[in-house]
């Protein structure tokens, strides 16, 4: 264990995973978080003592500089998808990740690696997409020879996309979405984590990489896979954007005026962002050129998503049963 790599939100959503891989290829890894205590979870990745959780905020150069002391690697995984306070859009993803690029030049870090986001445009009219971009040039103007990971959506047994809609099935028949005609390409999250052990370990050239999986989907399209999963019949109701960008504006108000103890479960960027299609361009580095297959949908959603279906674990053993009787 005699290389150390500092993963800025190694205990979130995409960089648990990334940690574990680092600790399995023998690194020592040092998860920068704002609550250590809340992301004790990841030390049993590796021996004792070689993951450990550290206090950091990325706002503040003394903060980051001290969680990256003596790092050969860096990954940045640090991200939000609501705009809320001191951890908006522009201070995560531009200010922080500019930062953490500019202090691991100056500390001499071999590698650096930055999950950014398809979609990523200076000129887009999402403050999400936006901010995305400012911090993907703020990176390379700091540290040129960075590898920049653009995921479409990502799926797994801790996302906020299946699993989000999947709880939605349980409050009624009938489940709104908006932008089902809206293109994506979902990756499994252990599948960026590779790309990013990639990275970490010298394997992957400098530049920008978009990550999608092996099926280009709609929303709406998804959204039935989904169904089908959990074994649920909805209606589902295609917003149209007009009604969509209303019902988040009220939400976006009340998220306001509670100082954010209330979370808009749709804001207003958000639509912005769902007009747009988020799937892998045709003259765009990914998947192949860092030697890596992505994993299909279907190989992945039954094994979290069981939990949706109206009997829970027990949906397949009924299902056994019934075929018993008819084959009886």
């Amino acid at each position: 264990m005699s290389k150390l790599v500092t993963i800025y939100g190694g205990s979130g959503f995409v960089g648990r995973y990334i940690a574990r891989r680092m600790a399995m290829q023998g690194w020592r890894v040092r998860v920068a978080v704002r609550r250590p205590n809340e992301a004790l979870f990841v030390r049993p990745y590796g021996v004792v003592g070689q993951v450990e959780p550290v206090l950091c905020n990325i706002r503040d150069d003394a903060s980051v500089r001290d969680a990256m002391i003596g790092a050969d690697a860096v990954v940045n995984c640090v991200g939000v998808l609501n705009s809320i306070g001191k951890n908006n859009f522009d201070a995560v993803h531009h200010e922080g990740a500019e930062r953490i690029a500019r202090i691991a030049a100056e500390q001499g870090v071999g590698q650096l690696v930055q999950l950014s986001a398809i979609g990523a445009d200076a000129d887009s009219n999402s403050e999400y997409a936006q901010t995305k971009a400012q911090g993907e040039a703020g990176v390379l103007a700091a540290f040129p020879d960075a590898v920049i990971l653009r995921p479409s959506v990502i799926f797994g047994h801790e996302d906020e996309f299946f699993n989000r809609f999947a709880g939605m099935t349980r409050f009624g028949p009938i489940l709104p979405i908006t932008g089902g005609d809206t293109r994506f390409q979902p990756v499994f999250v252990d599948d960026v984590a590779a790309a990013a052990e990639k990275a970490v370990l010298g394997e992957a050239k400098p530049g920008i990489y978009e990550l999608g999986g092996p099926e280009v989907e709609t929303l709406r399209e998804s959204i039935d896979r989904m169904l089908d999963v959990v074994q649920r019949r909805r209606a589902v109701i295609n917003l149209p954007f007009g009604i969509a960008k209303l019902q988040a504006a009220i939400f976006d108000f009340i998220q306001w005026i509670s100082g954010g103890l209330i979370k808009s479960p749709l804001t207003r960027d958000q639509v912005r962002s769902l007009a747009h299609d988020n799937v892998v361009a045709d003259d765009a580095k990914g998947f192949a050129d860092l030697g890596i297959t992505p994993t299909a949908m279907e190989a992945i959603l039954p094994d979290y998503l069981w939990r949706f279906r109206h009997n829970g674990q027990f949906a397949a053993i009924q299902d056994s049963a019934k075929n018993l009787r008819t084959n009886g």
